[in-house]
């Protein structure tokens, strides 16, 4: 595909990386700086321009092109491009956005702004926390299979049964499989002899309930499901979308805003959220308020070391676990490495999103695991695959290493793989691909 991305930002330049080695790439940003540095660190053609004109985006090629991306910061900048592709060419158009409204109104009217798909950075945000809250332990957390299989990342934590026990040991659910242990910066396909170590990152696939029972096998100290109380810190638009969200799962979250304002409107358009007016940085007030009662605290202040501050200062009062969203993608690993347990980057959310959109290949879904270290695909079996109609034992054998058929499903069955499961066209595979064997794998499956 000719694909061009308008905006070389963080987003922009993520998308254009992973698609680079797939797809005829052009990326346009007026910076002339971010441009020459993506001539030379990518196989992309850079130009340099303003994507809302109409010639700049014929410099790039819209008259040829099958897909423009509008990633910059700015909603209506983007909203403007795609408006302007549509009415001088056929390319399918997708658009970032952060306020929700946009996404309302072309959720009801369909194509509206001439936009053909629309991601909403506080949106995804919020829906990427709220995955992981209620699953003790877990770091990301996604679903496939229509809900019947799920994806989930783990870190084992200081003092957990299952540190120094190996996989073997650790694996005490029947529909659960060990699809990856991350440990720095390796990457180890599990074996039943390989040992779980404290701040390993397992990733595993199962369905729901084997995963829950997992977490709690994990971190059995912290309470699964909605009997976790959860506090938010800042009633931005992702603070308002997190607490909606858990409100509609049956938790009752608690969120604290300083502006007298927001936190009154908060308070009207979130019935089943106390919402409190505060400075969250007040140590008295949290104090008063038992905040370090709370298993969950998520920090949704509108600067990064803010986000840090409260998460800290949440730990010392002894909340169990904190997620803050950080906007600057190179705080995440250090704001992780000093205490939060984790870093939410919206822009990072929002490629993986357009990222997997853009995926073709024919997988269902797809999730990103790490930052691009791996992938776990869910993709429908059909004749021509190398799985189909074969024992796992053979066919993997005709795959590279870092592959793992984490779970099948067949109809409304669930099905956990083991080495003589024969796999049928028509099933439903979800497997963890090794970054570096994805594009080698996804065409024979």
């Amino acid at each position: 595909m000719h694909v061009i991305i308008v905006g070389a930002g963080q987003v922009g330049s993520s998308i254009a990386a992973d698609l680079a080695g797939t797809h005829d790439i052009v990326v346009v940003d007026e910076d002339g700086d971010r441009v020459e540095e993506l001539t030379y660190s990518l196989d992309v053609l850079a130009v340099q321009g303003d994507g809302t004109s109409l010639s700049t985006l014929e410099e790039a090629g819209v008259d040829e092109a099958d897909m423009v991306i509008a990633s910059t910061d700015d909603d209506e900048t983007n909203i403007v491009i795609c408006a302007t592709t549509r009415a001088v060419s056929d390319a399918f158009t997708v658009a970032r956005v952060k306020n929700t409204e946009y996404l309302r109104t072309w959720e009801r009217s369909e194509r509206a702004f001439g936009i053909d798909f629309i991601v909403c950075t506080n949106l995804l945000a919020a829906e990427s926390i709220v995955r992981v809250v209620g699953i003790p332990a877990a770091r990301d957390v996604d679903s496939f299979a229509g809900g019947r299989v799920q994806m989930a990342e783990f870190e084992i934590p200081t003092g957990s049964p299952v540190t120094n026990q190996t996989v073997a040991e650790a694996d005490r659910f029947e529909e659960l499989t060990f699809a990856a242990i991350l440990r720095d910066d390796d990457l180890e396909i599990p074996r039943g002899e390989s040992v779980l170590n404290e701040r390993d990152r397992v990733v595993v696939i199962g369905n729901p309930q084997a995963v829950r029972g997992f977490a709690t096998t994990i971190a059995p100290d912290e309470p699964p499901g909605t009997a976790e109380e959860v506090v938010i810190v800042g009633g931005s638009e992702i603070g308002y979308h997190v607490a909606r969200l858990l409100g509609e799962r049956g938790f009752k979250p608690r969120l604290i805003e300083q502006d007298a304002e927001r936190a009154r409107q908060l308070a009207e358009d979130l019935p089943n959220t106390m919402v409190m007016e505060n400075d969250a940085t007040d140590i008295d007030f949290l104090e008063r308020e038992h905040v370090g009662d709370a298993d969950f605290l998520v920090a949704a202040l509108d600067s990064d070391e803010k986000n840090l501050l409260v998460s800290l200062l949440a730990r010392r009062l002894g909340v169990d676990r904190t997620v803050a969203v950080i906007d600057a993608s190179e705080y995440v690993e250090l704001f992780e490495t000093v205490g939060v347990d984790v870093g939410v980057n919206p822009r990072e959310v929002v490629a993986e999103e357009i990222t997997r959109f853009t995926r073709d290949g024919g997988a269902e879904n797809v999730a990103i695991i790490e930052s691009d270290r791996a992938e776990v695909l869910e993709v429908e079996i059909d004749e021509e695959s190398v799985l189909a109609g074969r024992p796992i034992h053979e066919s993997v054998a005709d795959l590279p290493a870092g592959v793992v058929i984490g779970a099948i499903t067949r109809g409304d069955r669930f099905i956990t793989p083991r080495g003589d499961t024969v796999i049928e066209p028509d099933d439903h595979v979800v497997a963890f691909l090794d970054a570096c064997v994805v594009d080698e794998v996804t065409p024979q499956l």
